[in-house]
């Protein structure tokens, strides 16, 4: 979580992961603007470099040698990272919409979200596969590959697409399949290529690379069509515009590409293919607050073709304006390059190159362009090589005095943010900020609630019914994730898990919130988003939010105090109430939910974690406990605790020792969040770790246990993890499959619960290799 130096005054919103953005980031971090905040908004946390995705497709590269990590690149840069679909733009409002989640608020915006073949042939969004967005295509490729393993008759592959793009993901799909089928014995059932063009080959390139292409498309058995138009795909054929049927078990769409459907809601002036038409200072020529870059970019008296090498140059002149726009100066223009140089590869660590009138081919030439892409990436990667500063080696190169133009009122509020600031209640945020931010929360309804939220009273009032017991609980912790929404969701879901791992449905919440001071705006919209997600998971868990208290602090944090109820009998005796102390000899222990979330972010802290470990814990952590907790309850459990801060050594004792029993773990058995072993192997740990590794009083075997992979592991703090619950030994694995079914697949047998032996300690850890 980036805790900025200075308030926050001007928003940055970036949407899509393209070329020039991650260019764009890297400027921005290399010449920060004091004032400034970057949002990077994309559907997914790792971006493909187009200029190494036929490499990969060809079986050269690794994914991750190809793919730009943008969690990483935000958490290097001081950007923050937002994963989401992006659905439109309010341009009065200003604000980017998003799907399923509060919208984001920018002063200027950017577009950089690639572009997607344009598809008007008839069946052919139903039948045919995108090249565009390559996260989507990469998917069925994965596909197409484990397809053509099994095939039992050689398939047939149709590319629809003549250009640049197409003839060169031709080649290296038939390389890497030919080669595929080779290996395993079964030549004779390697794929059948054809390309189908409404044109000629390679229509933007001279005539000598022409003429090379169509020898090697010819050489490697392609069938070419040329001038051959595609009206309509059907399952497994496609039709000709001269009405001609081809059989095609997979069609490939690589045509001319343009922007995305919802930017025709925009109101911007677009293109025919949807493109963003703009003014040579790269800004939309209907508003000047918004910006577009790469292949959804069209700039007016210039005719680009759609090029990773254009996107790429236009990251930083794109990064300048921006900055230049939110400070009240003129723009400059950004003036393309009249003659590029493309190497196009032929799969087979082969290359040709094509500048104009010249071209040129060979082996050497595909040295020479992975040598150029491997470049590129490594200013991306953690550490750079041969003298290029990775991620890790940046730092900004200048000190920016630059001022934002604000208006009275905004400078008086930033004036007031950097001041000395007030303590006690002068601390608060203001009262009309906070209305605002909370004016459109739906709250879930409780007629148990007698005055809530809608009372402007000086407290809650509730009712606890007849029956009843309250069971009260309390949590809090600062941001470890710059996503305030995300961030809302897991600290409410983490402060519900004490009410589900005791048995108790959740009723009410009050909520604290600290929110770093700032210019109104950004701090009513970063409260907006973070009690928009704390809210949506009360409601879903059936919690009423019926109060609470903000103020400024030095760091974005939030808690909730939550009650919950149980029964109680006529005598007042709570019943159906889970304890920690109810552990029984024999019984099971089980684990509902992956571990590592402490040890994974202490590596982003560092930019240390890959993005999609990061994105796949935040997943794990907003999934709520409550099915679970009802389904071990179903099966029995005698004790249970919710996994959190101590680690799973420091609640497992917490379990056995108030049941007088002791615990044998496995540590072989334990879930682990992707990455989590990778992030200790590497000595990164939670700042908690070593108040948790103090093992010698509660584990019988500390010495061997300590020296096991996994140790730090064990002791590894936990935000919002899964139940930790002792079942009877004849219910366990119907309540493990009971779990899966549920919706917590990783759930899992970790140990076992055995008497006490004599002078022995309550834990015990079996230490076999992994």
């Amino acid at each position: 979580m980036q805790t900025p130096a200075t308030p926050i005054v001007r928003d940055i919103v970036l949407v899509g992961g393209g070329h020039s953005h991650v260019v764009a980031l890297r400027y921005f971090a290399m010449h920060p603007l004091p004032g400034v905040r970057i949002t990077l908004i994309c559907t997914d946390a790792h971006t493909p470099y187009s200029g190494m995705l036929p490499g990969y497709v060809a079986g050269h590269y690794a994914y991750d040698d190809v793919h730009i990590d943008l969690c990483r690149l935000c958490a290097a840069t001081g950007a923050r990272f937002i994963q989401a679909e992006v659905m439109g733009l309010d341009r009065e409002a200003r604000t980017v919409q998003l799907r399923g989640r509060p919208d984001i608020d920018y002063d200027v915006v950017s577009i950089n979200t690639g572009s997607t073949p344009q598809m008007r042939a008839m069946g052919a969004t139903e039948y045919a596969v995108p090249v565009k967005p390559i996260t989507g295509f990469n998917q069925r490729w994965l596909q197409l590959l484990d397809k053509v393993a099994r095939a039992k008759r050689p398939l047939t592959i149709a590319i629809v697409g003549g250009g640049a793009g197409g003839v060169e993901l031709c080649l290296a799909m038939q390389y890497r399949l030919s080669a595929e089928t080779q290996a395993a014995g079964r030549a004779d059932l390697a794929p059948q290529f054809h390309l189908f063009t409404s044109d000629g080959l390679l229509p933007t390139h001279n005539a000598g690379v022409q003429r090379r292409f169509a020898k090697v498309l010819a050489e490697r058995g392609v069938q070419v069509h040329l001038k051959t138009p595609v009206a309509e795909v059907q399952a497994g054929r496609l039709r000709s515009a001269q009405d001609e049927w081809f059989d095609a078990d997979e069609v490939l769409w690589v045509t001319q590409a343009g922007g995305g459907t919802w930017l025709q809601g925009t109101g911007l002036a677009l293109t025919d293919n949807r493109c963003i038409r703009l003014h040579d200072t790269l800004q939309s020529i209907t508003d000047p607050r918004v910006f577009a870059a790469g292949d959804v970019a069209a700039i007016e008296n210039f005719s680009l073709e759609k090029a990773g090498v254009f996107a790429v140059r236009m990251g930083m002149p794109l990064a300048i304006n921006l900055q230049r726009a939110v400070q009240g100066l003129p723009l400059q223009p950004y003036r393309p390059q009249r003659h590029w140089l493309a190497l196009i590869s032929t799969g087979d660590k082969f290359a040709v190159a094509s500048r104009g009138a010249l071209g040129f081919a060979g082996a050497w030439v595909w040295r020479w362009k992975d040598w150029i892409d491997r470049r590129f990436m490594q200013r991306f990667s953690v550490r750079g090589v041969d003298g290029l500063e990775g991620l890790s080696g940046m730092a900004p190169t200048t000190s920016s005095n630059a001022s934002i133009q604000l208006s009275a009122d905004e400078a008086q509020q930033a004036q007031a943010a950097v001041a000395m600031r007030c303590g006690g209640c002068g601390a608060k945020v203001g009262a009309s900020v906070l209305s605002r931010a909370l004016q459109n929360l739906w709250v879930q309804p409780n007629p148990d609630v007698l005055l809530g939220l809608d009372s402007p009273d000086d407290a809650a009032v509730v009712r606890v019914p007849p029956g009843k017991a309250l069971v009260h609980s309390v949590d809090f912790f600062r941001a470890f994730v710059d996503d305030p929404y995300v961030f809302g969701r897991i600290a409410a879901n983490h402060a519900l898990g004490d009410l589900f791992a005791m048995g108790a449905q959740p009723h009410t919440a009050t909520a604290i919130a600290t929110v770093p001071p700032g210019v109104d705006r950004q701090v009513e919209a970063t409260l907006r988003q973070m009690m928009q997600g704390a809210v949506e998971v009360l409601n879903a868990a059936g919690c009423t939010l019926i109060g609470g208290h903000s103020g400024e602090g030095a760091e974005l944090a939030l808690g909730f105090a939550v009650n919950g109820l149980v029964d109680v009998d006529s005598h007042g005796q709570m019943t159906g109430v889970l304890r920690k102390g109810g552990m029984q000899p024999g019984d099971v222990l089980l684990l509902t939910k992956p571990i590592g979330t402490g040890a994974l972010f202490a590596a982003h802290g560092r930019a240390a974690a890959k993005g999609r470990w990061v994105q796949a814990a935040l997943q794990n952590m907003a999934q709520s406990n409550q099915t679970a907790a009802q389904t071990l309850r179903t099966f029995g459990a005698t004790a249970c605790t919710d996994l959190t801060g101590f680690g799973l050594i420091g609640h497992t004792v917490e379990m056995a020792r108030p049941s007088g029993v002791q615990v044998a773990l496995d540590a072989a058995a334990l879930p682990l969040l992707d990455g989590a072993l990778e992030c200790v192997q590497q000595g990164l740990l939670s700042s908690l770790h070593g108040a948790n590794a103090r093992p010698q009083h509660v584990v019988q075997n500390a010495a061997q246990a300590m020296g096991h992979p996994l140790w730090p592991l064990l002791v590894d703090p936990q935000t919002a993890g899964g139940l930790l619950a002792s079942v009877p030994a004849s219910a366990a694995d119907d309540c493990l499959r009971a779990l899966r079914a549920h919706g917590y697949p990783e759930a899992c047998a970790i140990g076992r619960v055995r008497a006490l032996p004599a002078d022995e300690l309550p834990i015990t850890i079996d230490v076999r290799p992994l």
